[in-house]
Parts: C-alpha cells; structure tokens; sequence
C-alpha cells in the first residue's frame, strides 16, 4: 500500500505558474502509473496528466499540452506536475494516484491510491 500526499497549490494570477508535489511513503513510485486529476466545483474529477511506471510514457488531457509537465524523482519518491500559463479555467482540486496494475490509464477508476488534494485557484 502506498500513502500520497499532495503539495504546493495556492492562489495565482492568470498567467503565473505553480509546481505541485506529491510524495510517496510505504512503497516505491515506480511500482506505479502516476496520475493528476482536477475536480472543480460541480464538474466531475477529470483527467489531467499521467506518468508510466517506467517514466518512459506521459499523456496530457488537450487542454493542458504545451503548459504542465509531469515529471518525477525516484529518489525524492515524489511525482510533480509543472503548471504554467495558468488560467482561471484549471482553477480546481487538483489529485495526485497510483495505479498499481494495467496499461497507463486516463480514467480515474482505473487508480487503486489516492492523496487528500490541494486547491489551485488562478484569479483573472
């Protein structure tokens, strides 16, 4: 089992840029598939980015391409999802899970492990 905590939302301007953490404790993130997800208020929670267990493969919803970057660090056991050119449109919850068996998946059910969340708001 594996415990995750997100880290590093906040409040920022359109445009601004933030970088959220998700650490890893009880085993090794590269036993897994890590993801981001985002919930906004009344919206369903939506796939954001992933990573393959390997670090080899990331895949991006649409609207976030060319602005985040997922990216993680074996020995920190941490997973990171870059923001930049933030808009008032990725205001939300933004998640960080573990998939422990099956090919990287963008749909959250397919995600065994799952961190408390951290708020992002970008104001315009």
């Amino acid at each position: 089992q594996v415990q995750l905590g997100e880290s590093g939302g906040g409040l920022v301007q359109a445009g601004g840029s933030l970088r959220l953490s998700c650490a890893a404790s009880g085993r090794t993130l590269s036993t897994y598939n890590m993801g981001w997800f985002r919930q906004a208020p009344g919206r369903n929670r939506e796939f954001v980015a992933v990573v393959s267990r390997t670090g080899q493969t990331t895949y991006y919803t649409d609207s976030v391409k060319g602005r985040f970057t997922i990216s993680t660090n074996d020995a920190k056991n941490t997973v990171y999802l870059q923001m930049n050119s933030l808009k008032p449109e990725d205001t939300a919850v933004y998640y960080c899970a573990a998939q422990i068996t099956g090919p990287i998946s963008r749909i959250p059910a397919s995600y065994n492990y799952w961190g408390q969340g951290t708020q992002v708001t970008v104001s315009s």
